[in-house]
């Protein structure tokens, strides 16, 4: 045989039969067009002797799908923290049998107008625009009534009639907040925006939206924050430098929401060289579940960013036209990874 791509018409050509017979049988129809099973049995034998695979391409111009999805973000491949992202939409691809283009511009416009034109090209049946971090994007305008799904990202217009899924940070602040009131905190100090809601760094919809969370559990209980640091890089050192602020302004106990896991890593830090402990001294609790955050002694108490299933819902919403994710903004809860870092109030 020649390296040329096996046809219908070969498999058909060594099976004595016709083309359309062939086809028939190749695509499951050969039981409901009555044909004998010993002809289906010799036409399925050779196809796997000669190597045949179905023509995708021509399928796709036949049914109007490509089975393929475009997937298109900033940095999220390449992040150690959201690779899951693109794990989840791989299991989604999967599931509906179709395939996983991926794309990465890493905050190059003219990359990310190419990559789009490049999808479309391709005639994939949709496109997913994720976000390594919750922010707030102008849907492009080469998407404009195409199936699109936004990941992680909220649409700047909100008129705009794009389905997006985001993971649910209200909520996770909310809980942050119950988690140490249920533990008989009074004192909370937050460690990353706070203690207002116009202290948040800018363009940052996570930490809004935890910010946001976390006041409003605490106004429910009759509390305010006892004190907020608004950070502009939610590294460790930040939260080392705003951590040891604190403690150097006479605070030597109560309880810290850290806005990220990063920021907490650098409280730990700062506690322990100021010959305090957590959680006897300081609880903590945060957000993300970075890697590390059960290696820290003692473990992190964080609600972590569900990123595979926010890349499994999105290609849900992309391939589903009926599911529930598939119109408006849907948001996903983060859930708690309870750890050792959160206690009772040493005075109780």
């Amino acid at each position: 045989m020649s390296k040329n791509r096996v046809t219908l018409a070969d498999v058909a050509r060594a099976a004595g039969m016709s083309r359309t017979t062939a086809s028939l049988v190749l695509s499951g129809r050969g039981d409901e067009m009555r044909i004998a099973e010993s002809s289906q049995e010799r036409i399925r034998l050779v196809a796997a002797e000669l190597g045949y695979r179905p023509n995708m391409i021509s399928a796709g111009l036949r049914s109007g799908t490509s089975r393929t999805i475009g997937f298109i973000s900033d940095t999220v491949a390449t992040s150690q923290l959201a690779g899951d992202m693109i794990k989840g939409a791989l299991e989604g691809a999967r599931r509906h049998g179709h395939l996983l283009f991926i794309g990465e511009y890493e905050g190059d416009e003219s990359e990310r107008g190419r990559l789009i034109d490049a999808m479309l090209d391709r005639q994939v049946d949709g496109v997913i625009m994720a976000s390594m971090f919750t922010r707030e994007r102008r849907v492009p305008k080469a998407l404009a009534h195409r199936n699109v799904v936004l990941l992680n990202t909220l649409p700047e217009d909100r008129a705009a009639d794009v389905p997006a899924i985001l993971p649910d940070e209200l909520d996770a602040g909310r809980r942050a907040a119950r988690l140490l009131l249920e533990q008989g905190h009074r004192n909370v100090h937050l460690i990353g925006a706070g203690p207002t809601l116009v202290d948040v760094p800018r363009d940052t919809v996570a930490g809004r939206e935890r910010l946001e969370g976390i006041l409003d559990e605490l106004a429910g209980a009759g509390l305010a924050p006892a004190s907020g640091r608004v950070l502009s890089i939610w590294l460790p050192v930040d939260g080392w430098k705003a951590t040891s602020d604190l403690i150097s302004s006479g605070v030597r106990s109560g309880a810290i929401i850290a806005f990220n896991d990063r920021i907490a890593f650098g409280a730990y830090q700062a506690i322990a060289e100021a010959g305090l402990r957590v959680p006897e001294d300081f609880s903590i609790v945060s957000f993300d579940d970075h890697q590390l955050a059960g290696w820290v002694h003692p473990g992190l108490t964080t609600f972590a960013i569900p990123h595979f299933e926010l890349g499994l819902r999105s290609v849900e919403a992309l391939l589903d036209p009926d599911a529930d994710a598939a119109t408006g903004v849907q948001r996903i809860p983060l859930p708690l990874r309870n750890r050792g870092s959160v206690s009772a109030p040493r005075q109780a």
